[in-house]
């Protein structure tokens, strides 16, 4: 692939298990800033696209650039390093330590064994910390340990740990589920507000929700990509109404 304006650039990516093409042929391209929810069925494929982008899965055949800067290849950590952050769908926080604590050690120079044995809570760190911990709602929950927290806040919290590296790509898969209705508001708002300035990719089933955020919807089926364009498009489209949203 020559070089490109995109941020984000995927071409014929495929991976198969055992023979089965859980992704086959995917195109996929995401601008600096872009806000782009993944939809599609159970075994569509998403969460397995994420895993490719991460380096988790390797692809059987294609290409993933990220600034120009072919994935394929580098390790996960290489890919953290290159500027990505991914959220699963369960949160992985330190339920022992507080808020702070878990966004402190989340600082880039805090994450390797080496850079924790010298890590040292600096006037930078705490300016870091407190401006995460103000875009995700949880400056007033520093001090509280994150087995306190409620589901959305430790969901809020994975995603303080990510900012706190600073990525030009952040993957959140599911962020809204087991979330109530306020939560979910909350949630809504939070990622449109640390959209700016950094691309993300969304995976999610709550259609509500997807039509708040996405500047950009892509629908999979069967590891191909069905349709792409915005929520009102999406949602007149033929072939999404018959695979999808009229299930």
């Amino acid at each position: 692939m020559s070089n490109t304006s995109f941020l984000l650039a995927i071409e014929d990516l495929t991976v198969s298990f055992d023979g089965f093409k859980a992704v086959e042929g995917l195109n996929l391209y995401l601008e600096q800033g872009e806000l782009r929810v993944i939809i599609g069925p159970n075994g569509a494929g998403k969460t397995t696209v994420l895993d490719m982008i991460c380096g988790k899965t390797r692809p059987t055949a294609g290409s993933i650039m990220f600034r120009n800067r072919e994935l394929v290849g580098l390790r996960e950590h290489e890919i953290v390093r290159a500027g990505i952050g991914r959220k699963f769908q369960t949160p992985s926080i330190y339920e022992n330590l507080t808020v702070r604590e878990n966004l402190e050690l989340s600082y880039p120079r805090g994450r390797t064994v080496l850079g924790s044995l010298a890590f040292r809570v600096t006037a930078e760190v705490n300016e870091r910390v407190g401006k995460v911990a103000s875009e995700i709602g949880l400056s007033e929950q520093l001090e509280i340990e994150g087995a306190f927290l409620s589901h959305g806040q430790k969901q809020w919290l994975e995603i303080g740990m990510l900012l706190m590296q600073e990525p030009d790509l952040l993957m959140l898969d599911e962020p809204v589920a087991g979330m109530s209705p306020p939560e979910r508001e909350k949630t809504a708002a939070l990622i449109r507000r640390i959209s700016a300035g950094r691309a993300i990719i969304v995976i999610e089933h709550d259609m509500e929700f997807v039509s708040r955020i996405a500047d950009k919807v892509t629908v999979l089926h069967l590891g191909k990509i069905l349709a792409e364009g915005s929520m009102a498009e999406i949602q007149r489209h033929p072939k999404v109404i018959d695979v999808y949203l009229g299930h």
